[in-house]
């Protein structure tokens, strides 16, 4: 007999496992269910051992640095790689345990393997979903399979939310080998420090591991097929970018695509077609493919039940309704931006909204914020000026320097500035800017600002603490509307 539940999920990562809390909260019967490990690919392979990573990366930075703080150190600093990785994996194995925790504590069944929607809920009839043996082989290392865990089987539900994720896009080619060609995956767990690295995509993972390689000493070249580096920010952040990444050492080529490479025993030749034509062949120890993610859609039974896809995603509305009753998306497989926070929120949406829960909102893409870990951080919410030209918006734009502010001083960190971008008639704020040191932490603020429909006249009205970073934000409100007080 097939086990019954109100609601299952298919994927643990930060949208299913937020998603199965918040359904048990709301009184649901839940279960999720999970292939390879709890927290999915954002807490033990991308998002949280990133970080830890490029904090061992900042570290090294202001080890090479500590002169203009007035410190000295005899000797050299340098990296352990073994040790390095060794703390990332830690901080996600940490974290894995964490969820299985909370999915103890909230009275969430684990489902261990691989799901197959049979059926969908229709009317009274439950949906049926078949769970097999994991076939995929996992990465290495692996966070144990949690105690108690449901296994293979029948289970039913009312109600069923796809939260599968994304995996590395491949180009035919240049498909990644684990060896030679990184995806992320290997990037994060590198048996040595490669010399020479060549990165190709400048979007936020490539970028990332670009800084994180560049700061351990490797000498880094990044190829973007775009005109631009980082091409979804701000143009005139993505400038001030390139030109930060250039002085650091990295080799920028862009309106570039590699269109071959070949293999030697210990190394890669990429052959780059430039803009004008010309190819121009590049020697590097290791290379990474970070031309974008692709839904997991497949194996999931989804074109025999009907459910609409679209360029490799699910489609969806605002509350994560597929076109099939009963039958939800969310996260990376919903489609972009593929984003943890992104999913997390859409995964609550969804839920609270089968639960018919008041105030519940459909997600709105522009007030869902965008962060780059790189050095030097970036980060973004809403219109970029470009965009709002093209609305035929009349907008107002306001900027403020890193190297006007007291604290960003003080910290040794002027490089940078914050940018905001106004509807000149309603005072509505239309997209913030940021590149500089912890603007991944100040972005927030402009985002609460967004959802709460705050006018540039509040936000000039609100006191801001001194000295911080965060007084940038009101300067450049304030800039404009031509009241900078310290520009």
């Amino acid at each position: 007999m097939a086990e019954n539940y109100d609601v299952i999920i298919i994927g643990s990562g930060p949208g299913g496992y937020v998603t199965a809390v918040r359904s048990a909260q709301l009184g649901f019967k839940t279960a999720i269910v999970e292939r390879e490990h709890l927290g999915g690919i954002c807490l033990n392979w991308g998002c949280i051992p990133t970080k830890a990573l490029l904090r061992s990366a900042e570290i090294m930075h202001y080890s090479d640095h500590l002169k203009d703080y007035g410190l000295k150190l005899d000797g050299k600093v340098s990296p352990d790689t073994a040790a390095v990785v060794d703390r990332s994996r830690k901080v996600s194995l940490r974290l894995n345990g964490g969820v299985a925790f909370l999915m103890k504590k909230n009275k969430v069944d684990v489902i261990w393997g691989e799901a197959k929607l049979t059926k969908a809920p229709s009317g009274d009839k439950l949906g049926e979903i078949v769970v097999s043996k994991t076939a995929k082989k996992p990465m290495e290392p692996q966070p144990p399979v949690p105690k108690g865990v449901k296994g293979e089987g029948t289970y039913t539900a009312k109600h069923i939310i796809l939260a599968t994720g994304a995996r590395p896009r491949a180009l035919p080619g240049i498909e990644p080998d684990g060896k030679l060609i990184w995806t992320y995956f290997e990037a994060m767990v590198p048996k040595e420090m490669p010399k020479s690295l060549l990165v190709m995509g400048s979007g936020a993972i490539g970028i990332e591991f670009a800084s994180f390689y560049r700061t351990m000493g490797a000498e880094v070249t990044v190829v973007e097929l775009l005109p631009a580096v980082m091409p979804v920010e701000d143009a005139e952040v993505s400038k001030f970018a390139q030109k930060q990444f250039e002085k650091q050492g990295m080799k920028i080529l862009l309106e570039a695509k590699v269109t071959k490479v070949e293999k030697s025993a210990n190394s890669v030749t990429a052959h780059v077609e430039m803009r004008d034509g010309k190819i121009e062949k590049i020697n590097a120890d290791r290379m990474i493919s970070a031309v974008g993610v692709q839904g997991n859609i497949e194996g999931l039974g989804l074109e025999a039940l009907g459910v609409k896809t679209d360029r490799g995603c699910v489609v969806v509305d605002g509350y994560g309704k597929t076109n099939v009753p009963g039958i939800y998306a969310i996260g990376d497989v919903a489609g972009p931006p593929m984003l943890a926070h992104k999913a997390e929120h859409e995964g609550v949406v969804c839920v609270e909204k089968i639960a018919n829960f008041p105030g519940v909102h459909a997600t709105d893409k522009l007030k869902i914020p965008g962060c780059t870990y790189c050095n030097p951080q970036v980060a973004s919410v809403g219109l970029t000026e470009a965009k709002a030209k093209a609305e035929g918006k009349d907008i107002r734009v306001g900027r403020f320097q890193f190297g006007a502010n007291g604290k960003a001083i003080a910290l040794g960190e002027d490089q940078g500035f914050i940018k905001t971008i106004f509807d000149k008639k309603t005072g509505q704020l239309l997209g913030a800017h940021m590149i500089g040191a912890e603007v991944t932490e100040l972005i927030q603020g402009f985002v609460v600002g967004m959802n709460l429909e705050t006018t540039e006249e509040e936000l000039m009205h609100t006191i801001f603490p001194h000295p911080t970073l965060s007084e940038m934000m009101k300067e450049s409100v304030l800039d404009a509307y031509g009241r900078a007080l310290n520009a």
